[in-house]
């Protein structure tokens, strides 16, 4: 058995606007693990700037940490490894790690978890995003949303004037009831104590369905307000992106309160440490949902087939991997909404 690490930059195929920024390139890198004629890929995808992965020293770490795991690849599932400790400030590299495996030991087939969806028995219910953009681009985003099937919309807000974004929301809801169409938003911390409560109760008046982080991450005694005051559910995403051990979890959670948790496999802990989350959150009574955090169809599939583990799923955040300009072809395709596994579909190689 061998791994080796195979880096790949992708072209985004339109301007991924978020508060932070626009994103044009993101790089992956894909782990192999092949062995007696049968390949496993997993997929590496931080992104700089908002992963806790140090970037300076990516490359070198990857390759350091694939020769040891190499030699024991399944202790990466063990939660008694020294793993845990060793990719505590890499949870996208614990992720390709633990789905390279799981796809090599299930005989390369891109299988990590056997469950209904992968035999193309289930959809999973997904958002349709709109990024941001300039007002008419997303207006035209939200109609190609609209016209697909889509019947939970999460928009990216925080980088026009707030009155702007607001009259395109009070828009859609004229159109769609809550009853007919789901609306969620991200503000990726865009907002502060002086403009927060404002924002919330005009989006709560129109019935959005929850806010993602809405003010920037580490904020807790204010962030710990607005989860009990505010008229709109909030749910927390960056919040939640630094080691934590199970003790902080559970403690961080208990302070805040917060409605929703929304966890990305490659930012919260890979597959080990997004179950401890739920775990913790469900102990408290607190809902979940699960996003792709940009990566291509390799890691989409893998976070997909995990989340299928899971009963009564509401809306994920599961993108099709179409973001690029070059797409690795997959059986995953969207219908009416939902991810499917299309099993008449193969596979691509992603290098």
């Amino acid at each position: 058995m061998k791994a080796s690490v195979h880096p790949v930059v992708f072209d985004f195929a339109f301007e991924a606007g978020t508060s932070r920024g626009i994103l044009k390139q993101k790089t992956s890198w894909f782990i192999k693990l092949e062995g007696n004629g049968i390949i496993g890929w997993g997929e590496c995808s931080p992104i700089e700037g908002l992963s806790p992965e140090p970037f300076a020293i990516i490359n070198e770490k990857i390759k350091t940490v694939i020769d040891e795991w190499v030699k024991c690849p399944e202790a990466i599932l063990s939660e008694d490894s020294r793993w845990v400790d060793e990719l505590s400030m890499w949870p996208s590299l614990r992720f390709a790690l633990e789905t390279a495996y799981l796809d090599f030991v299930n005989g390369g087939r891109r299988l990590i978890f056997n469950t209904p969806f992968f035999n193309g028995q289930q959809a999973i219910p997904i958002n349709g995003l709109v990024w941001m953009n300039t007002l008419e681009h997303m207006q035209a985003q939200l109609e190609a949303k609209l016209k697909q099937g889509f019947k939970c919309i999460k928009l990216k807000i925080g980088h026009h004037n707030f009155q702007e974004e607001f009259k395109l929301l009070q828009h859609l809801r004229s159109r769609f009831s809550k009853d007919e169409l789901t609306i969620r938003v991200d503000a990726n911390g865009a907002y502060t104590e002086g403009n927060v409560f404002y924002v919330l109760e005009n989006l709560a008046s129109i019935g959005v369905h929850s806010i993602e982080q809405p003010i920037k991450a580490g904020q807790l005694n204010l962030l710990s307000k607005l989860c009990k005051e505010s008229p709109l559910p909030i749910a927390l995403d960056e919040e939640l992106i630094k080691p934590f051990t199970a003790d902080e979890k559970s403690n961080l959670l208990s302070l805040l309160k917060p409605h929703y948790i929304v966890l990305k496999p490659s930012l919260h802990g890979g597959i080990m440490g997004c179950r401890e989350w739920i775990a913790h959150a469900e102990q408290q009574n607190i809902s979940w949902w699960m996003t792709s955090y940009l990566e291509t169809s390799i890691g989409l599939n893998s976070i997909a087939q995990f989340v299928s583990t899971f009963p009564n799923l509401s809306y994920q955040g599961l993108g099709t991997g179409s973001l690029y300009t070059r797409t690795i072809g997959s059986p995953l395709a969207v219908k009416q909404g939902a991810l499917i596994y299309n099993i008449d579909k193969i596979w691509e190689a992603p290098v």
